[in-house]
């Protein structure tokens, strides 16, 4: 079973606050073969923990506000894409070629999402690369996929730069060479990066209680574990900059939902470095969340970000690991849960299944948000640059049963079944209409309840500090 102490030990974190977390337990909450539900409570508990203990240490309060987890917001907010509402109307989650499909030994899922993404896959196919008709599209890739096995598939559309990946069963990927290197890696993979003195960070007055009031954070992720979790920081109080590449815009609906709290601009960082290098200039922490490697050319490898920033943290997350035959490969949640054996665990009837939300994503995210928070504590008593790494793989391994610790700490009280996201669901107006949102599950004593501001159009504010 999972739990917020392993989750608190993972990020380095003192066992004896978990006392200070009290969990609303709902029946009905996300429910699954699998233990979502306790995987969630414990990503949002041990996220909101590290909030009230830097809040705690930047107000100088006598102890940690006390932390309140709710399956019902929990919930809500792991499902926050499909409770979006924009102007009344719903977004669409997936692609008509992003599901799965049968092969000639098994199956697959695709992800194409994006055009680049579904242009690639119809290559490696032998299919046409135009939209067309997209009821024939699905057709013509169902009739070459059922006569191919699935392990040619995913290697053929991986060569082409698409993505597809064959179901596998949880002990099918125990023995698969990434599997075994994923295993081997903690959950949090946490370290320094130079000795740059003790961060001063200023006190805090007001209400609410915003622990990261005054960090800024430059946000180079896209779906969904990296947005999750600058969006968490945004509510905290950072003055969060989401830079994207303008020849890669965002799916809409997508930045509507993950943006809340943000800015948003395009950069070219071939052709703007001297922009990125005077942002970075003033950056607290960087966020990324593209495939291992992809950035480092342009100089945001560790060791390149430490040299240049000392005292910077560095938050990295990725599908598969940095490590490992796959560790250069994208990945997404829906194509995580078919390798490790999830979407076999959670299928019925001989036909693969999937969680009842993208678990991994959010998760991760919020570990991730917690990670960073944890580690500007730290580096508020003994300084130094600091990394933290997750991947979607290793919290899909802490899911499906692989993880070692304690399981002990906090309190628990009963609530009422959960029966609907309608008591933690929100309202706003923004220039991209009347947006239906999910309220962040994030909830310690004296903390925010909502975001400063709302998400604006993708890509349209200025790539500067606020």
């Amino acid at each position: 079973m999972t739990d917020i102490s392993f989750a608190w030990s993972a990020l380095g974190g003192d066992l004896g606050l978990v006392d200070r977390v009290t969990t609303v337990a709902r029946e009905g909450a996300l429910t699954a073969r699998l233990p979502v539900r306790d995987l969630a409570r414990a990503c949002v508990g041990a996220c909101s923990l590290a909030a009230a203990e830097l809040a705690a240490r930047r107000a100088a309060l006598a102890e940690v506000p006390a932390v309140r987890v709710d399956d019902g917001a929990v919930a809500t907010a792991f499902a926050s894409e499909r409770q979006l509402l924009v102007d009344g109307r719903a977004p669409v989650s997936f692609a008509p070629l992003s599901r799965f499909w049968r092969t000639a030994d098994g199956w697959v899922r695709t992800h194409a999402n994006y055009p680049h993404h579904r242009a690639r896959l119809l290559a490696a196919l032998g299919l046409p690369a135009g939209e067309g008709d997209p009821v024939a599209s699905v057709a013509s890739v169902e009739a070459a996929l059922a006569a191919r096995s699935a392990q040619d598939v995913e290697e053929a559309v991986y060569a082409a730069g698409g993505l597809a990946v064959a179901l596998r069963t949880p002990k099918e990927w125990a023995a698969h060479p990434q599997g075994v290197a994923v295993a081997a890696r903690p959950l949090v993979e946490r370290g320094r990066l130079d000795t740059a003195r003790a961060r001063v960070l200023p006190p805090l007055d007001g209400t609410p209680v915003l622990p990261a009031a005054g960090l800024r954070v430059l946000d180079l992720t896209r779906v969904l574990a990296g947005p999750v979790a600058t969006r968490t920081l945004a509510l905290l109080g950072a003055d969060v900059l989401r830079l994207d590449p303008p020849h890669l815009p965002e799916i809409a609906d997508q930045h509507a939902d993950t943006d809340f709290g943000k800015r948003s601009a395009t950069l070219d960082l071939a052709t703007d470095r001297a922009v990125f290098e005077s942002l970075l200039a003033e950056a607290d922490v960087v966020v990324t969340g593209y495939r291992p490697g992809a950035l480092d050319r342009f100089g945001l490898s560790l060791e390149a970000l430490a040299e240049r920033r000392p005292g910077l943290v560095v938050a990295q997350v990725s599908a598969w690991g940095r490590y490992g035959p796959w560790g250069g490969r994208r990945g997404f949640d829906s194509l995580v849960q078919v390798a490790t054996g999830v979407a076999a665990t959670e299928g019925t009837d001989g036909r693969p299944g999937a969680l009842p939300a993208q678990a991994l994503d959010h998760g991760t995210g919020y570990l991730l948000a917690a990670a960073v928070l944890r580690a500007l504590t730290e580096q508020s008593y003994d300084g130094g640059g600091r990394f933290v790494r997750l991947a979607l793989a290793r919290t899909a391994g802490w899911l499906t049963g692989n993880r070692t610790g304690p399981d002990t700490g906090g309190r628990s009280e009963p609530g009422a079944p959960y029966e609907g996201p309608e008591p933690w669901l929100g309202e706003t107006d923004s220039r991209i209409g009347r947006l239906r949102h999910a309220l962040s599950p994030v909830d310690f004593a004296g903390g925010p309840t909502d975001w400063a501001r709302p998400p604006g159009p993708w890509g349209t504010d200025e790539a500067r500090w606020s």
